[in-house]
């Protein structure tokens, strides 16, 4: 690509080789750009595209999101909006327009605070607050219920409401915090803190279980729970913690620093309440079972009992099988006796017939008739052999003489190469002047390109 870059003053060019000069050096000069500024003149064709221009108080610049890019974004962009761009400068060189090609688009204000958000994850994780193996297990029927938000919000009615309704005698405490704003994250640690006190002070009677709780919003609504002196606090907290913080589409840290997330403030309720609402069904279940335990072991018995009963038998019953079993024994030894006979007289005609096979004269026969069988199978084999291998090495010849690229040659065809010896397949693979080589069937010929015709 860099021998279409126009060298200045050395040729008069075209205005398209201009443009497409100045596309090449524009993209690898600005290949990975982030820009900052306000949308407007914003279109959406048919075709899926999206064109606008992005301007502040200093300029301007077009800007095109192709389809296969913008069907990524989470959000619609509208005229007005201030927005973070990423991608390459270009030019459209049918046109010579000057722009943007955008990979991406954020709204700069939830941008700048998604990357904080990603810093500070990066970082916690690095030293390992959301390692899996420190989490503590939630209680699976917890007696005191510790929950930390604020009391007029609507999630916390929503988790008294789902607590009561699915164990009524679980006992609730409410640590009052504020769960928006600034200074939010200083109450809530407060709040924690409040609970480990409880606990010091009724022995007795110490919360089991601690729900952070806030409804849905914006990354900005929830930031307070993007605070990193309240991450290292929830992981450092003794109680188990749930953080039903926003909606299940919402993440914070503090969902990677507790040791359980649930995707709503419900949810957390639903947890928490799980074992005592399931635990009359369990009871049912655990009573049916019982009972068809029993009934089996009843059915087991029974079936013994008759198993027992129906091996009683009438002592001529008895007497009779005996005499069968007598009778049996006394068969069994006469054919005993006659297997023992005909063994030995097998034994017998076995040791005749061994002398016999013995006897040097038939043995040399036996020995000589192997041989001659030996010797025509290897004759036979090695005729075979060699003929298979004659016939491959007729194809083989046969084969290299086709696949020869040389013999091309002999019909009055050439090979043409460049000067780093690589085959020339296209016209368009050669400039103007190149010196080239064409191989003949006899010798080469060194050729210099004088004119290109696509």
């Amino acid at each position: 690509m860099t021998d279409n870059i126009v060298i200045q003053n050395e040729e008069i060019i075209s205005v398209g080789e201009l443009n497409k000069s100045a596309k090449y050096l524009l993209e690898n000069t600005f290949n990975n750009v982030s820009v900052i500024g306000e949308i407007s003149n914003l279109s959406r064709p048919s075709s899926g595209h999206i064109y606008f221009t992005l301007k502040d108080e200093d300029g301007a610049i077009r800007c095109a999101m192709f389809r296969n890019q913008n069907i990524k974004l989470n959000f619609s962009p509208e005229n007005g909006d201030q927005c973070v761009l990423k991608g390459h400068v270009s030019i459209y060189a049918p046109r010579g327009d000057y722009q943007l090609i955008v990979k991406s688009i954020e709204p700069a204000g939830s941008g700048n605070l998604m990357q904080k958000f990603e810093a500070l994850k990066k970082k916690l994780d690095e030293e390992g607050l959301f390692d899996k193996s420190k989490k503590i297990d939630i209680p699976s029927s917890p007696k005191h219920i510790g929950i930390i938000t604020s009391s007029s919000t609507a999630a916390f009615q929503d988790v008294i409401s789902t607590i009561k309704r699915r164990a009524p005698s679980a006992q609730i405490s409410l640590s009052e915090a504020t769960v928006q704003g600034d200074n939010a994250h200083v109450s809530i640690i407060k709040a924690l803190n409040r609970i480990i006190n409880f606990n010091d002070i009724n022995g007795d009677n110490k919360i089991d279980v601690v729900i952070l709780s806030r409804g849905g919003g914006s990354i900005e609504d929830l930031w307070c729970f993007n605070n990193e002196e309240l991450a290292r606090e929830i992981f450092s907290f003794p109680i188990p913690t749930i953080s039903g913080v926003g909606h299940e589409i919402d993440f914070t840290i503090c969902d990677f620093v507790s040791d359980k997330r649930v995707p709503t403030p419900t949810a957390a309720a639903e947890l928490v309440t799980e074992f005592i609402y399931q635990l009359s069904d369990k009871l049912k279940n655990n009573k049916i079972k019982l009972n068809k335990n029993i009934k089996n072991v009843f059915e087991d018995m029974k079936q013994s009992i008759d198993l027992n009963k129906s091996k009683l038998k009438n002592p001529i019953t008895l007497l009779r099988e005996k005499s069968q079993r007598l009778d049996n024994m006394d068969a069994k030894l006469q054919q005993n006796h006659k297997s023992i006979l005909l063994v030995k007289s097998n034994k017998m005609n076995m040791m005749i017939s061994s002398l016999t096979n013995r006897n040097p004269l038939s043995k040399l026969h036996l020995k000589k008739d192997k041989i001659n069988t030996l010797l025509n199978n290897l004759n036979r084999n090695i005729e075979e052999k060699l003929k298979t291998n004659q016939n491959n090495l007729e194809k083989l010849c046969k084969n290299i003489e086709i696949l020869n690229p040389l013999s091309i040659l002999d019909r009055g065809y050439a090979i043409v190469t460049n000067e780093e010896g690589v085959a020339v397949k296209s016209s368009k693979e050669v400039s103007k002047g190149e010196k080239l080589t064409a191989r003949l069937s006899n010798g080469l010929i060194d050729i210099e390109v004088k004119n290109i015709n696509d």
